[in-house]
């Protein structure tokens, strides 16, 4: 198949392209100028320049394209004005998911988050994981990243309902090789590997190995049902960050931070970071948003894409593994 990717630098996007290139898929990526294409090393496919917000740009590249993967995003939790943020991650998949359907694609996989799906419900001192059926509302969506997310997935999801081929997925926390950025879930490994992390939060994720995640988005073209969802995630990867650090203690011999900083500490730390953003125009260090994720746990059942879609389960540990020996070999850790 030939395979229209956009978000192709990212952290899932580029190893998308690998994973598409292994299963002898020819692939058409779509970059914007001085992207950080360290994650494409060795990745032979055709590049064009541009981004999500030219239709005329887009259509040319996407014709003769069978499958279009949608991946790129703006993913911060803190910028002086989220204007830009709402063009790329709404405007910018109307003219993608519009595009690919003018181009003739029999597939188009939009990448959404599980920030978009409701988060696990506490019964009797325990979590549930939750699935695609726990809906949520606009007004649950309690920063801007999350918000700009949901309007879009809304988008693909009625476009989907008109006709559109279009199939979504949900990815959780990703971890894995080719983090180049790194995203927020690399850098927690990144500080940790810098003994820049004395302490955190009580919260949790769903980690699964990045590899995983790039081979849902193909099984998704493959198998996926038109208008459904499926969450891109790990059947046993719901862990806390003290079970996620242990871990990686047991893999890299240095020692977990033991200390749990509580909730209204962090809650203030992040009012006061922010209203000093607001005088500097500098990100703060301490991101309301990323403090008010942190208040849930982040646990998901993705049952559904192991059951129809034939998921892959990477034990965990092995993701962070992975991670962590990516981080060592490409610099990111001093003193190596």
């Amino acid at each position: 198949m030939r395979c229209f990717v956009t978000g192709a630098s990212g952290f899932i996007g580029a190893n998308l392209v690998h994973v598409l290139l292994a299963r002898g898929h020819e692939v058409c990526a779509l970059l914007r100028p001085g992207s950080d294409a360290r994650g494409l090393r060795g990745a032979i496919f055709t590049r064009v320049e541009g981004d999500i917000n030219t239709p005329d740009r887009l259509k040319g590249a996407m014709k003769g394209a069978d499958w279009c993967f949608h991946l790129a995003a703006s993913y911060h939790l803190w910028l002086p004005d989220y204007r830009p943020m709402y063009q790329v991650n709404v405007q910018g998949t109307r003219n993608v998911l519009q595009a690919a359907a003018s181009a003739g694609c029999s597939r188009i996989v939009y990448t959404s988050t599980v920030g978009c799906i409701g988060p696990a419900k506490q019964l009797n001192g325990t979590f549930i994981p939750t699935d695609e059926g726990a809906e949520v509302e606009e007004a649950q969506m309690f920063n801007h990243y999350k918000r700009s997310k949901w309007q879009a997935e809304q988008l693909a999801l009625g476009l989907a309902r008109e006709g559109l081929p279009i199939v979504v997925v949900n990815p959780s926390a990703p971890v894995g090789p080719r983090d180049s950025k790194p995203t927020p879930t690399g850098k927690v490994i990144v500080d940790y590997l810098n003994h820049r992390m004395p302490a955190h939060l009580d919260t949790g994720l769903n980690w699964v190995h990045v590899r995983d995640v790039a081979a849902g988005h193909v099984l998704a073209a493959e198998r996926g049902r038109l208008g459904e969802r499926y969450i891109l995630g790990s059947a046993v990867g719901n862990l806390t960050m003290s079970e996620a650090f242990q871990i990686m203690e047991e893999i890299t011999g240095l020692p977990a931070p033991r200390m749990r900083v509580p909730y209204p500490v962090a809650l203030a730390v992040a009012y006061v970071d922010e209203t000093l953003s607001k005088l500097t125009g500098k990100p703060p260090r301490a991101m309301l948003a990323g403090v008010r994720m942190a208040k849930h746990k982040m646990f998901y059942n993705p049952a559904k894409a192991i059951r129809e879609l034939g998921l892959p389960q990477t034990d965990p540990r092995e993701a962070l593994r992975e991670a962590v020996d990516w981080f060592r070999e490409n610099g990111y850790v001093k003193g190596r």
